[in-house]
């Protein structure tokens, strides 16, 4: 019991590192765009190019653990987080800090890897308060990135170097503590599944947020766009004809999944939204420090981690998707606020927390929406796939945020967060009782 503990506190530490990349660059963007005379839409690629590398990353180092172990492919994942993160402290240009965010970024698998992992040592009636503690954790490294940066007075150099001082205890924690069964899987990654998946996903972001720049009908915007639509259904055919392809499309579909998979890519995509659209406004309308906007998002993490602890209380009373449409809804209101209302301290510490409200709610049910209408064999890969969606929205949502923070300010970019929520909250309600009849 004792040693099990550990080995989950030491996982659930790395996890929470493993999130703050993800959220670290926000409170850090107006201070590149004026440090290096950058664009919004520029500068977001800061942020865009460590969830997008996440998103590729999920699901081929979660194969990769599979076939060659959780435990080796996470000290991977945590050597790749300190060697960009270390790179992007040196970093003097935007292309070297992309650089390194894409090695960041493949930190994002560490929570799938983490949970396959206590699947083999905690006990199963203890197993769900250990993937609930390790959930939990997203909620902490999300919101904490933001006040990590804040402590430092959104020095970037700062930041990346004290995560690559978090990095590196956690990398030694896990070599020490955790250890693991001796992998049995066969087959190989989808290395073209991973190229084709990057390709399509850079292109329609790279069009989405330079196309107000280039203009949305120049040649190289709609050439971007049709090479997106084109590599895509590549990528779609070759997944299908793939043994071990690096996303089964066929999920992505599943009646049992797809209202968890459209939740959350919409959940996705309000948090990023509305995360970098509070740190725009406040150091701009506010004239905040990159430690005031930490500040403000406070309640947001807090709850977020309150929340998701107390989530496997409430899905004894309530079903997943009705939670999931609860915190969409609760999403939706913060972030319909914020666009209605001007800008002020009180609107935004009362928004962050009912934002916080939404998020712990929406995230700690998701996993289990996603799971719950599969058979058994097919849970890991239904939870792969809610994983990396929420992570493509949290990408689209960079590209498409800064585009429209850019062109139509902040009560646009709200606007849009919000009505994403709402969609959330509409599909999961829709499909729990379409589910409750026909799935169960």
């Amino acid at each position: 019991m004792y040693k099990n503990s550990w080995v989950v506190a030491v996982l659930a530490f790395a996890v929470a590192v493993g999130s703050l990349q993800m959220t670290v660059v926000v409170p850090l963007l107006p201070g590149l765009e004026r440090q290096w005379h950058l664009s919004s839409t520029t500068a977001s690629w800061a942020l865009t190019a460590g969830l997008l590398s996440g998103a590729v990353s999920i699901p081929l180092l979660s194969r990769l653990g599979d076939m060659y172990g959780r435990r080796a492919v996470s000290l991977v994942a945590l050597g790749l987080l300190v060697v960009g993160s270390a790179l992007s402290a040196v970093a003097g240009t935007l292309a070297l800090l992309i650089a390194g965010r894409v090695l960041q970024g493949a930190a994002a698998p560490l929570l799938a890897l983490a949970i396959g992992l206590v699947r083999q040592i905690v006990p199963a009636h203890r197993l769900p308060g250990a993937i609930g503690v390790l959930s939990a954790t997203i909620g902490v490294g999300s919101g904490g990135g933001v006040i990590l940066a804040g402590l430092v007075d959104g020095d970037h150099r700062a930041v990346f170097w004290l995560l690559t001082g978090l990095g590196l205890l956690s990398f030694a924690l896990v070599a020490v503590v955790v250890r693991e069964e001796p992998a049995r899987g066969a087959g190989r990654p989808d290395l073209a599944g991973a190229a084709l998946v990057t390709v399509w996903l850079v292109c329609l972001l790279l069009a989405i947020s330079k196309g107000a720049a280039w203009g949305w009908t120049s040649p190289l915007t709609l050439g971007l766009f049709a090479a997106a639509a084109l590599v895509a259904a590549l990528w779609v055919v070759t997944a299908r004809r793939t043994a071990a392809p690096l996303i089964e499309i066929p999920m992505l579909l599943h009646r049992g999944t797809v209202g968890a998979t459209v939740a959350s890519f919409l959940l996705g995509f309000a948090l990023f939204a509305a995360l970098t659209t509070v740190s725009a406004l406040a150091q701009g309308a506010l004239g905040a420090s990159v430690l005031q906007v930490g500040i403000y998002l406070l309640p947001t993490t807090v709850l977020m981690l309150v929340v998701s602890l107390l989530a496997g209380l409430l899905m004894r009373r309530f079903t997943a998707s009705a939670l999931v449409a609860g915190g969409s809804a609760l999403v939706a209101a913060a972030t319909l606020w914020l666009a209605l209302s001007g800008p002020s301290s009180p609107a935004l510490y009362g928004a962050a927390t009912v934002l916080g409200l939404g998020m712990g709610l929406g995230y700690a049910a998701l996993g289990t929406m996603a799971v719950e209408h599969v058979e058994p064999a097919k849970t890991a890969a239904a939870g792969g796939v809610n994983a990396l969606v929420r992570v493509m929205g949290g990408s689209v949502a960079g590209a498409v945020g800064a585009m429209v923070l850019s062109t139509g300010g902040a009560g646009w970019s709200f606007a849009v967060a919000a009505a994403a929520a709402l969609l959330a909250a509409l599909f999961a309600a829709v499909y729990g009782r379409l589910s409750s009849k026909t799935l169960a």
